[in-house]
């Protein structure tokens, strides 16, 4: 649900630039470009006869399969109301596209190069004049302008706030050319790339169909990228199919990837029918999320005769942050000491051994698996950036190591972490009655209920639940269907639920909208949360210019969110588990910031017609 939201996210930042972050605003010079780099010169030269990590012959054809749960009712995702499917934008194409070898740099894609001063106080894209919507028309300066409107009008309301604050004006120059002039107070860092990332859409066909992008709809988008609509069984499937017309198609950017023919979502009620349905070969390419069926359940013929494939690939991107996360706007989870407690009674190392198969490291940073998570003491120099704050932060912030998940031992209810969690419930005025459950002065029980819709989490949360309720937790596990945990989180009504709180590798606007007292009521902040230091952190952070200060400002946030604990850290792979019909294949080497499945693999029809010929695949 998380991912599904921040597809719809440009990422924007507002913040308080401080006198580090200044940059020459009377230079005069204007720099054309390719692209932009968050720190220095983009990685790629002008020239750049491909992506790095492509097969530029890689051959067109075939299906790439997959799946989902639940349902979709809509096709639209930029508003809250309904879910929306899959490859809803799939269709859409941006001004600028990023890269899966650099997280720092953007490149041209419907603009075919941008012009900006050294001050960056705005930027000129100059489209190409080839682009073109799926349909034929032309794609112009005056359907960016259109989009940009749209969205800053009719967003969702953190991003359209963010818009209206960073930019002063949009102005066409011409129909290829679109001009945005930036606020006097807005940071310039991520400026250009944040209008880079702007989508566009057709303006002809939002006014032929009467869109309104803050409603549910069951008409697709025209959008001018590689794939277009085929057909759908509404809420069951749908069938995205490769637009052989695709304007963009030979752009060095583009060279080897979207290879192929179609792109077919299958949805179902449930993990297990999902999982059967794949060893039937309904669908052929699985990310496997269970490290129980990893283990155990990957024993069915196909993949004895080799006809699946099942893999480990190392994966280098940040830890997705999975987490159950407090709704601070219950006066029950106010108290750090509840909030603390409750977290200790979640046992990873049994969990890990009993459920995962040791597969798992437990999640201690909101950074973790790069080199950018806080560890240690605090440097002198993040001490500079902490310092300031601390009154706003717990204890400890500026001379302990940053707060890690508990340590339990091998017995699912650890002893020690039990007296410490009845300690500070003890504390927090939390005290045991007669009858072993935990209540407050009013007499109100601990009432602790965590939501989620995946079966598949009942194995880890009741074991969870046990131990809360051996402590007299009063809690609970409600599993509901997709449709009412969207409603429930939409409206904060829950008390614990799941979500990724992972982020990305510079503080911007999508830290704001996950952690910023502004958003406190977005279903971004699902916590709530609201804290002035964090507030100024990200602030900081937005503005750093070099590699260096980022790393910084990185470190210092993560010190003081982990400090705050409102969060139970769970756990990552360091791979992801992938198994799919062997009728695919991929560059030997992946970057290392995604697998690129439906980007630039490609379909091996000969293998596919070996296994078609044994009986193997559908």
């Amino acid at each position: 649900m998380r991912h599904a939201a921040r597809l719809a996210t440009l990422l924007l930042g507002i913040a308080v630039v401080p006198a580090w972050a200044q940059d020459a605003a009377g230079d005069p010079t204007v720099i054309k470009t390719h692209g932009i780099a968050t720190f220095g010169e983009p990685a790629l030269p002008a020239d750049f006869p491909h992506l790095p990590y492509v097969n530029p012959d890689a051959p067109k054809g075939g299906e790439m399969s997959q799946h989902g749960i639940g349902t979709f009712d809509s096709y639209n995702p930029f508003t809250f109301r309904g879910r929306a499917t899959a490859p809803s934008t799939i269709m859409l194409e941006r001004l600028m596209a990023p890269v899966l070898d650099d997280p720092y740099s953007d490149y041209c894609l419907i603009c075919e190069t941008i012009e900006y001063p050294k001050s960056r106080d705005w930027v000129i894209f100059n489209l190409r004049p080839e682009a073109r919507f799926s349909d034929g028309s032309a794609l112009t300066a005056d359907d960016v302008l259109f989009s940009f409107e749209l969205l800053r009008d009719k967003g969702f309301p953190s991003f359209s706030e963010a818009i209206k604050r960073l930019v002063e004006s949009a102005e066409v120059l011409d129909p290829h050319r679109i001009k945005f002039t930036f606020r006097e107070d807005a940071p310039r860092r991520d400026a250009i790339g944040q209008m880079g990332a702007q989508i566009v859409f057709s303006r002809a066909d939002f006014e032929e169909n009467a869109r309104d992008i803050q409603q549910t709809s069951t008409t697709p988008f025209l959008g001018s990228g590689p794939y277009v609509f085929d057909s759908a069984d509404f809420g069951r499937s749908i069938t995205m199919r490769r637009n052989p017309d695709y304007w963009g198609k030979d752009l060095p950017i583009n060279k080897g990837r979207h290879n192929f023919d179609t792109l077919r979502f299958e949805y179902f009620g449930d993990f297990d029918a999902a999982f059967e349905a794949f060893k039937a070969g309904i669908y052929t390419f699985r990310v496997e999320p269970s490290e129980q069926l990893w283990s155990t359940g990957y024993d069915f013929p196909a993949v004895a005769a080799g006809a699946v494939i099942k893999e480990e690939i190392p994966d280098g991107v940040i830890a997705s942050g999975d987490a159950w996360v407090f709704n601070l706007r219950r006066d029950k989870f106010k108290d750090i000491r509840v909030r603390e407690a409750i977290g200790l009674m979640f046992n990873f190392e049994w969990s890990n051994q009993a459920l995962f198969y040791g597969m798992n490291t437990r999640l201690d940073s909101f950074w973790d698996n790069s080199d950018l998570q806080a560890e240690g003491p605090p440097t002198p120099d993040e001490l500079a950036l902490l310092e300031p704050v601390a009154a706003d932060l717990p204890p400890g912030i500026l001379t302990d190591d940053p707060v890690s998940a508990p340590v339990s031992g091998e017995r699912q209810l650890d002893r020690g972490n039990a007296r410490r969690a009845a300690a500070l419930l003890d504390e927090a005025g939390w005290t045991t009655g007669t009858d072993g459950m935990r209540r407050n002065a009013a007499g109100q029980t601990l009432r602790v209920e965590f939501l989620d819709f995946n079966q598949s989490y009942d194995r880890i949360v009741n074991p969870y639940v046990e131990n809360l309720r051996a402590i007299g937790v009063d809690a609970v596990l409600s599993r509901v269907d997709p449709s009412e945990l969207t409603t429930r989180t939409r409206s904060h009504d829950f008390d614990i639920v799941r979500d990724s709180l992972g982020n990305g590798y510079g503080i911007g606007g999508g830290t704001a909208q996950a952690f910023g007292s502004e958003h406190s009521d977005d279903v971004f902040n699902p916590m709530g949360l609201a804290n002035p230091a964090i507030d100024r952190l990200i602030e900081i952070g937005s503005a750093a210019t070099t590699d260096a200060e980022n790393r910084i400002a990185i470190r210092a946030l993560d010190r003081a969110l982990r400090s705050l604990r409102f969060w139970i850290p769970q756990w990552y792979k360091p791979v992801t588990t992938v198994a799919y019909w062997d009728v695919y294949d991929r560059p030997e080497t992946l970057p290392a910031l995604g697998l690129g499945v439906t980007d630039f693999w490609w379909y091996d029809q000969t293998r596919a017609d070996e296994l078609r010929a044994a009986g193997q695949l559908r």
